[in-house]
């Protein structure tokens, strides 16, 4: 049974997501228990009519989200948090709940390519504009703000090409223009990266990747500070956005294990970024916790540590040769996510209009996994074998 007189706040990160919403448990149980509900029922018309009765209706609450959004919140360092069903689903409602027609919205050139889809159509669509910009523009921002900008869009690092955003310079800017600044925060899994602290407003998740860790889920999860929660609570509710209780009890099931996880994929992967370093075929590793990778400094400034996820760019090579390389390989897998516990490679063209990408040759995306370091890296060696045969 939890001990009420403990305070969180006091312990060390790791002991934080061990015991973290260990209030919701019931009758001695670990894990809190997982409500699959719709419905609740009140003994008196005057409960059904109270104003501030915890729960009313299942997709505005039950013990199973609760549990894991304060959870979040505590892991985020931020005020609360929402859970939904799919990482592209927390950004969605994140546009959604503060942007509306007229608006300016300033996105981050480096976004997921989802979110550009989501700009670019139906946020374009309710007359909203957006603006890309150079994900290293820093305070530089500043020129693009407009009279009715009213959000910066970061990820940190970005999409594919891993662009280290200055988020305390964006900060500046947002607080001097009154804007809000929203970060995707999911490279980190919220715990190597505080968004709160460096200045952002709202920090974003897919919790489907390293919340949850085991590839077994989809999840989105959004964290406001004070200023912004009342808002985005409204917003959230208003879209019908909510997750189902199962994979709501995996992610909070995943997060006791978020630091060892994390802690084996950065030790795996700076092994194979060293690595990967010295193949003749790579041109480059892009990878933040590498030193001399592109962003180093910053990541270096701002996060304490790192997580699975990198990309390389290769020199001048055929089609033909990366899918020599892919196609049999024996541990890494050809798959668009990442976050689990299992290696990943795909292959990536970024897609730019804001800036230039400099780079002539293929680009692949690895999430680097728990296996073995040295399994992993006789699978890479023997797939350079296949991109080198004749």
């Amino acid at each position: 049974m939890a001990n009420s007189k403990l305070d969180l706040t006091k312990l060390k990160p790791q002991t934080r997501l061990v015991l973290a919403a260990r209030e919701f448990s019931q009758h001695g149980t670990i894990p809190p228990p997982v409500y699959h509900a719709s419905t609740y029922l009140f003994s008196t018309l005057a409960d059904y009519y109270a104003p501030n009765k915890q729960y009313s209706y299942a997709r505005r609450g039950t013990p199973t989200s609760r549990a894991l959004e304060s959870a979040i919140a505590m892991l985020e360092g931020g005020h609360a948090s929402k859970v939904g069903p799919s990482g592209l689903a927390a950004i969605a409602s994140v546009l959604l709940a503060f942007l509306k027609s007229g608006d300016h919205l300033l996105m981050t050139d480096s976004a997921y390519n989802p979110s550009r889809y989501l700009c670019d159509t139906m946020i374009a669509r309710m007359g909203i504009e957006t603006t890309y910009y150079d994900p290293l523009a820093g305070a530089a921002i500043e020129a693009l703000v407009r009279p009715n900008t009213r959000m910066i869009y970061c990820e940190s690092p970005g999409s594919q090409t891993l662009e280290v955003q200055d988020i305390p310079a964006l900060a500046d800017v947002a607080r001097k223009r009154g804007l809000l600044l929203a970060t995707d925060n999911t490279w980190s899994g919220g715990y190597y990266f505080n968004a709160f602290a460096h200045g952002a407003d709202i920090s974003i998740h897919a919790a489907t990747k390293y919340i949850g860790g085991h590839a077994d889920m989809m999840l989105g999860a959004v964290t406001c500070n004070e200023k912004t929660w009342p808002q985005f609570k409204e917003g959230f509710e208003t879209l019908g956005q909510f997750a189902g209780p199962d994979d709501m009890a995996n992610a909070l099931r995943g997060l006791r294990t978020l630091d060892v996880r994390l802690t084996r994929h950065m030790q795996n992967a700076l092994k194979v970024a060293e690595w990967l370093q010295g193949r003749p075929e790579v041109s480059e590793v892009i990878y933040p916790a590498l030193p001399g990778s592109r962003g180093h400094s910053l990541w270096k400034r701002d996060f304490t540590g790192a997580s699975g996820l990198m990309s390389i760019v290769l020199k001048p090579a055929s089609r033909e040769q990366v899918a020599r390389m892919l196609d049999d390989m024996r541990i890494f897998g050809i798959g668009e996510s990442w976050g689990g516990f299992e290696s990943l490679v795909v292959p990536f063209k970024p897609h730019r209009t804001a800036t230039h990408w400099p780079a002539d040759g293929p680009c692949l995306r690895f999430h680097i996994g728990l296996e073995n370091c040295d399994d992993l890296i006789d699978d890479l060696h023997d797939g350079f074998k296949r991109f080198n045969a004749a």
